[in-house]
C-alpha cells in the first residue's frame, strides 16, 4: 500500500486512467525522449558516484555475472516454452522482449529503495546496461535457425527474409543512444566521486523524483493504450506476461540466495528479470524479425508486465528480497 501512495506511482495510475477514458492529454514525444535520456543519465551518475565510494569488489564482479547469466538464460526459456503455442519468430520476438530490460522499471525499483533505506550497489546499473543486448542476440539466431530450416523446404513454400547478421545487431545494441549514455554517465560519476556528486546533486538528485513522476504519468498513457492490443490473442500470451515475470525473478532470487548477494541487490535483479523492454528491443527486432508481429510484444511487456511490475511487482521483489537475503 506505501507504494501505491508514492508520487510517481500515483501519477502513473492517474496516467493509467486517462488513457482508459480516452484523455486527449498526452506528452509531446520530444518530451518523452528527453525524460528518458534524463533518467537515464541520473541513474549512470548515481552508479558511479556509489562505485567511486565502494571500488570495485568481488561483489560487483558475481552481481554482474549473474545479469548475464540470468540474459542467457531468461530468452530461452521463454523462447522453449512459447514455440509450443506460437509461431517460431513470434516466440523469438517476445522471448527477446522479456530476456531484455525495462529502464524505467529499474529506475521505479531504485526510487523504492531509497524510500525505504534498503541499500544497493551503484555496479546494478552497469548490470541493467549488460543484460539489454544477449537477448537480442539470442532471438537473432533462433530468427536465423528458422529462417535456415524455411530455405530447405521444398520449392513453393513462401521465402522469408534473409538472414540477418548478428554482428550488426550487436553494433547496433552497443552503440545505441540510451545505453551509451547510461555508461556514459557511470564514468563520469565514477571519475569525478563525491566532489561529482555535491556538483550534480541539484541536477541528479532535487529533480530526479519529479521527473520521474512527469515520465511515469507518460507510461501510464501508453500503457492504458497498448493494453486493448493483448485482447483477443491466446490466453497462453496473457498468461506469459504475468506469470513470466515471477518465474524470472524466482530464478534470480535463487541465483542471489546461492551466491550471497545482499537484499538490495538481489531485489534489483529480481526486478530486472522480470521486467520486459518495450523501447529499446522492439525497435531492434522491428529491423532484425520483421516476420514477428511487434503489437504482440509490445502491448504484452507495456500493456500488461510494465504496469503490473510497478503497482505489484516492484514491491513484492523487494519484501521477497528482504526476506530471504537480510
Amino acid at each position: 500500500m506505501q507504494n501505491l501512495l508514492d508520487p510517481a506511482i500515483l501519477f502513473f495510475i492517474f496516467g493509467v486512467f486517462a488513457g482508459a477514458v480516452k484523455s486527449n492529454l498526452e506528452i509531446p514525444p520530444a518530451i518523452s525522449r528527453f525524460l528518458s535520456l534524463y533518467l537515464l543519465m541520473a541513474l549512470g551518475l548515481k552508479g558511479g558516484f556509489a562505485l567511486s565510494h565502494s571500488g570495485l569488489t568481488a561483489d560487483v564482479g558475481v552481481g554482474l555475472g549473474v545479469a548475464v547469466a540470468l540474459a542467457i538464460c531468461i530468452p530461452l526459456l521463454g523462447y522453449w516454452m512459447l514455440k509450443r503455442y506460437v509461431g517460431g519468430f513470434d516466440a523469438a520476438a517476445v522471448a527477446a522482449t522479456y530476456g531484455s530490460v525495462s529502464a524505467v522499471t529499474f529506475v521505479t525499483a531504485v526510487q523504492y529503495l531509497e524510500n525505504t533505506h534498503i541499500p544497493y550497489g551503484g555496479h546494478m546499473a552497469a548490470a541493467m546496461a549488460l543484460m539489454e543486448s544477449p537477448a537480442i542476440i539470442m532471438a537473432v539466431i533462433f530468427a536465423n535457425s528458422l529462417r535456415l530450416q524455411a530455405s530447405n523446404q521444398p520449392a513453393g513454400v513462401a521465402q522469408l527474409k534473409p538472414s540477418i547478421s548478428v554482428g550488426k545487431v550487436l553494433h547496433e545494441s552497443f552503440t545505441d543512444g540510451a545505453q551509451l549514455l547510461l555508461l556514459g554517465a557511470m564514468v563520469v560519476g565514477l571519475l569525478t566521486g563525491e566532489a561529482g556528486k555535491a556538483a550534480m546533486q541539484p541536477f541528479s538528485g532535487d529533480l530526479f523524483k519529479g521527473m520521474l513522476s512527469f515520465f511515469l504519468l507518460d507510461m501510464g498513457l501508453m500503457a492504458a493504450r497498448n493494453l486493448p492490443q493483448v485482447r483477443g490473442k491466446s490466453p497462453v500470451l496473457f498468461a506469459y506476461a504475468l506469470l513470466g515475470p515471477l518465474v524470472h525473478a524466482s530464478l534470480a532470487l535463487g541465483l542471489a540466495y546461492l551466491l550471497q548477494i545482499r537484499a538490495g541487490d538481489g531485489a534489483l535483479l529480481m526486478v530486472l528479470a522480470a521486467s520486459a523492454s518495450y523501447i529499446a528491443v522492439p525497435a531492434v527486432l522491428r529491423y532484425a524479425l520483421p516476420e514477428a508481429n511487434p503489437s504482440l510484444y509490445f502491448a504484452m511487456s507495456l500493456g500488461v508486465t510494465f504496469p503490473f511490475n510497478i503497482l505489484l511487482g516492484i514491491p513484492a521483489y523487494v519484501a521477497l528480497a528482504k526476506a530471504v537475503l537480510s
